[in-house]
């Protein structure tokens, strides 16, 4: 099964961490959310309290299939700010390993550490001026090698999706979409 890691962090947007949980979960993927803010509780960005299932400092993200970023403002901020989330993400790219991050995060975590460097990749609108050493899309999801990157909350279901084709397969992640009826909405 494969596995992947979704760190949280004070003001996270709810949607985009919580729809790719769900639609990862539903695809049958080991889906492990980690706080890293030094307590199970983390708070979204509206003030919604998250139990997540570990903290970062009792986790090994060395096994991971993907790490997830969801945005939000301050949570990528918060997430940048942690040493063990740009160590385990710059090592997990390192490895060839998938990286995903939505909103916020592609611009505010993945940019600095350079792994957008020389790559296409999506972001919230406005904050598309870090992506200095990037061809900014615009698009709702981008995919980049290992890198996949979603534009914000109204992206979180196609980028949700998007991985599920990625780490399971495409006939999933279709039928994942029409049980949820999100084809419905598309037609």
């Amino acid at each position: 099964m494969k596995k992947v890691y979704v760190f949280l962090a004070d003001g996270f947007e709810d949607v985009e961490a919580l729809i790719p949980i769900d639609v990862l979960r539903r695809g049958g993927l080991d889906v492990t959310t980690v706080s890293v803010m030094g307590d199970y509780t983390v708070e979204t960005a509206h003030g919604v309290r998250i139990l997540a299932d570990t903290l970062i400092e009792d986790v090994d993200t060395s096994d991971a299939d993907l790490l997830f970023l969801p945005g939000g403002m301050p949570g990528a901020s918060n997430l940048y700010a942690h040493e063990g989330v740009r160590k385990a993400v710059t090592n997990q790219f390192a490895a060839g390993r998938k990286v995903a991050a939505i909103c916020a995060s592609p611009a505010v975590v993945l940019a600095p550490l350079g792994i957008l460097d020389g790559k296409r990749a999506t972001c919230y609108p406005g904050f598309e001026q870090a992506l200095t050493k990037a061809t900014y899309t615009g698009d709702l999801v981008t995919v980049a090698g290992n890198v996949t990157t979603g534009e914000g909350p109204a992206a979180a279901f196609p980028f949700a999706y998007e991985l599920l084709a990625q780490l399971v397969d495409q006939q999933t992640a279709d039928q994942i979409a029409e049980g949820m009826r999100f084809k419905h909405l598309m037609a």
